[in-house]
């Protein structure tokens, strides 16, 4: 018989003068305030790096005796109430927000599967939640009105160490939530529907500056053995627990909204884990305003935002059919939502349409989607364009908002120092001036190189002792603890790769030639050094095979002491390497790095980036500012050519530009040219890509326009998300009766540069109206497959109604280059309430 526990919590008991700390320690600000940093490392350094930077964790493991000891440091008590009066400032001041959109009162969702805050809460994987992290964090900066939704993981990502053959192993940690910034919402458990039962979570909540971010957790005794397990890992890769993972998260996350009394105008969903939030606001739709399915799918749609973040399957959720019909019919038939209806929105019918393809259902629940780099838009085009058949690849509706870092959380002090000294407080105020940053090049190029040198000798030490932890740990013998601490040196060019360690992200690209990688890591004169950390998926054997075969190339005599692999990559060793290294290297195979954001997170700090054409470095470069390999090639299927080439062009562009330049010094002894191109990089990347500048897109483009949309689609008890319903009932029920009976042009076939061409077309409509379209000429130079690229849309004007449907339509053009030009009639839908022109994926052409 099981015995009955009885539990209790304690908690931290700080004396009177101390309570701030906890206010501090149980909101994130900290975390990106060096003042605040410094104010817990202040209290017992040792202890801080111990708890791994957590300080509710530090506050209940320091002794009443030291805390007394500190309440009675009068230098203490005065550096927590300059922090403390930080904080309290930062939370009042006026932000961009408020200053420029005070009228505009909106509530924004952001729904994410990870949120990759800080390296003492483990509950993120890697670029999507760290990218959340810092999308929370600048909205709080810029006074966003948003909230965050999460799961709670009990044992989040997993903790990496390799075992003595170079094997990844995965060992997973229990969260202790009591001893993490979370706190549970007091008597707050929603109900999902799962299957045919009831499944409770509870809420936990972490603030983030002025933003909260409510997380779910089911690991508790209402719920049933397998249905705690639904939030204990990130990412598993049962698909009847991931499936289960994405109902909490989308239906529960709305059902924690409502709890909350949030009536969030807006739903983000970054990346398509989180779609099924969609079903939830269907049934809030029907049961709150009277609507039925098809006025709430309209209402749905115009209310949510989509970001899909990967081009590789992994990255775009599918589901087998029968998992759909299996966990959420129930919930369908209990609320009259067609389960139809919803099994087709998730079909993508260029594949299998057995499964049910997260982002193509979250794409067709979205008023606006986007990718998060110029290219990677391009590529999400080119994936879904069978969503919008017959339209033109360049006008599919995902446009792009390429992605940044949060700078304060990922500029190192010495930097930021500089930077205040240099360029004035303003830069904190509005990193996203540009002028601001022109003052860079203000920064004596010997201040700039020292401060750079302490970093990398700061990271060399830290690389050393964890090096040295990790061969403790598995308690190696003396003669190699005593090599770990003599790994690297402070002057050689250091290069660094950390990333997951996905096969398309080619690891290995540097050790295809390892005679020519001995000779440029073992030159007297110009040693040249490599830090590299990362893991792989714990069900990817490519991933783990690439990490095995470069611990055997390190373990080779001539690579001992010049490449180290640190294991267990997170946020605090992501910190130290993109602050710390000379070179930062990337080298996926284009075009599948959608955006990549550790570059960035480098040049912000001076490093400089030697990065393939993918993602943002594709629009980012400019060969002032770093190095490119290759010209933005693709080779398809050819990856055996491509990897070989493209790893001949790393070694020449090391050999024969970054290493000469990096050792090229004048007679103080500093790089000058290179310290130009460092400073290139910070002024050139800085101000643009950060996420001050990204959410501000997000606000401007996509937030006030949906919120301007909802609010129009709700005046009048939703007249005209009824007259919508109504228009596309009959839309749908008579496109196919459109005909473009005739075209007529000049029968030349040759003008002149600024000659005018008029082109006519007759059109049937049957029993759609001449207000219910929009008929455009198409046109635009011809490429080599008679295809026509980068066209022109034209209007063309009514110019007679002949009556039984049919209308004549006419327009004028010109051009003003020359050229072989083609051109054809489209018809699309219109209504004067859609603000997305190509939403219903309707277009004839002739």
């Amino acid at each position: 018989m099981k015995q009955q526990i009885h539990k209790f919590t304690v908690l931290p008991k700080l004396p009177e003068n101390l309570k701030p700390l906890l206010e501090i320690a149980y909101n994130l600000w900290w975390s990106w305030n060096p003042d605040a940093v410094d104010l817990f490392r202040l209290m017992d350094n040792e202890l801080w790096d111990k708890v791994k930077h957590n300080p509710v964790k530090m506050l209940g493991t320091l002794g009443i005796e030291k805390l007394n000891q500190l309440s009675n440091d009068e230098a203490f008590i005065s550096h927590m109430i300059d922090v403390y009066n930080s904080f309290m400032m930062y939370k009042d001041y006026s932000t961009w927000y408020i200053r420029n959109y005070e009228d505009k009162l909106i509530n924004i969702a952001y729904f994410s599967m990870e949120f990759g805050l800080h390296d003492s809460l483990p509950i993120y994987s890697g670029g999507l939640g760290v990218l959340s992290g810092c999308h929370i964090k600048s909205s709080s900066d810029i006074g966003i009105p948003l909230v965050g939704i999460g799961l709670l993981y009990s044992y989040g990502n997993f903790n990496q160490y390799l075992s003595a053959d170079g094997w990844q192993m995965e060992k997973y940690r229990e969260n202790d939530f009591t001893n993490l910034p979370v706190k549970l919402v007091n008597g707050s458990i929603v109900e999902i529907p799962i299957e045919n039962r009831t499944v409770c979570a509870r809420i936990w909540k972490i603030d983030v500056g002025r933003i909260p971010i409510y997380f779910l957790d089911t690991n508790f005794e209402k719920n049933s053995f397998e249905d705690r397990k639904i939030t204990n890992y990130l990412y598993v890769g049962d698909r009847d627990t991931r499936i289960k993972q994405e109902i909490v998260l989308g239906i529960g996350g709305m059902r924690v909204l409502e709890q909350m009394n949030y009536c969030p105008a807006i739903c983000h969903m970054n990346e398509g884990h989180s779609a099924f939030l969609a079903i939830e606001k269907y049934r809030l739709a029907m049961e709150k305003f009277g609507l039925n399915f098809e006025e709430a799918y309209e209402f749905v749609r115009n209310s949510n935002v989509f970001t899909t973040h990967t081009p590789v399957p992994a990255g775009n959720e599918i589901f087998d059919e029968k998992l759909i019909e299996k966990y959420l019919k129930p919930y369908l038939d209990q609320n009259n939502i067609p389960y139809e209806n919803i099994k087709n929105m998730g079909k993508d019918y260029n594949n299998d349409d057995s499964f049910f393809n997260m982002t193509v259902f979250a794409l067709r629940n979205s008023i606006f989607s986007n990718g998060v780099s110029k290219l990677h838009s391009k590529v999400s085009k080119k994936m879904w364009k069978n969503l919008w058949p017959n339209l033109p690849e360049e006008e599919i509706p995902i446009t792009h908002i390429t992605n940044g870092v949060h700078i304060y959380s990922w500029l190192s002090d010495e930097l930021t120092l500089l930077f205040n000294r240099y360029l004035g407080p303003k830069w904190k105020e509005d990193p996203t001036d540009l002028k601001i940053w022109e003052r860079i090049n203000s920064i004596p190029d010997a201040e700039l190189w020292r401060s750079h040198l302490r970093l990398k000798e700061r990271l060399i030490g830290f690389v050393r002792e964890k090096l040295k932890k990790q061969l403790l740990e598995r308690k190696r013998p003396n003669s190699e603890i005593r090599m770990a601490v003599e790994v690297l040196e402070p002057d050689a060019l250091t290069i660094g790769f950390a990333r997951r360690f996905a096969e398309y992200k080619r690891a290995f690209l540097i050790f295809k030639d390892l005679n020519r990688l001995s000779a440029l890591l073992n030159n007297k004169n110009k040693p040249v050094q490599i830090i590299i950390a990362g893991k792989a998926h714990q069900s990817d054997t490519i991933g783990k095979e690439i990490i095995k075969n470069i611990i055997t190339v390190i373990r080779k005599p001539e690579f001992r002491r010049k490449i180290v692999f640190l294991e267990d990559y997170d946020l605090n060793i992501a910190k130290y390497l993109v602050q710390g290294v000379d070179i930062w290297l990337n080298n996926p195979r284009r075009p599948l790095e959608a955006s990549g954001t550790s570059g960035m997170k480098a040049a912000i700090n001076g490093v400089m980036n030697l990065s393939v054409l993918d993602g943002w470095w594709d629009e980012a470069f400019d060969s002032e500012n770093g190095w490119a390999i290759g010209n933005g090639e693709e080779y398809g299927d050819v990856h055996d050519l491509q990897d070989n080439i493209e790893s001949m062009m790393l070694y020449d562009i090391l050999e024969n530009e970054i290493v000469p330049l990096y050792y090229e010094t004048g007679l103080d002894g500093i790089p000058h040219n290179w310290i130009r191109k460092m400073k290139s990089s910070i002024k050139s990347i800085t101000p643009i890509f950060n996420t001050h500048r990204m959410v501000q897109e997000y606000t401007e483009k996509f937030y006030l326009k949906t919120s301007e949309n909802i609010k129009n689609i709700c005046d009048n008890d939703f007249q005209l998300l009824k007259e919508l319903g109504e228009w596309r009932k009959n839309i749908k029920n008579n496109w196919e009766q459109i005909e473009i009976k005739s075209i007529t042009s000049p029968k030349k076939s040759e003008i002149y540069i600024g000659e005018f061409f008029e082109i006519k077309t007759e059109i049937f409509l049957g029993e759609i109206s001449e207000k219910d379209v929009v008929v455009e000429l198409y046109y635009g130079l011809l490429d080599s497959e008679e295809k026509i690229s980068n066209g022109n849309a034209r209007k063309m004007e009514c110019i007679e109604k002949k009556g039984n449907g049919l209308y004549t339509y006419s327009v004028k053009i010109n051009s003003e280059i020359s050229g072989s030009f083609g051109y054809n009639i489209r018809i699309l839908p219109y209504h004067e309430g859609l603000i997305n022109r190509y939403s219903e994926g309707l277009i004839k052409i002739g």
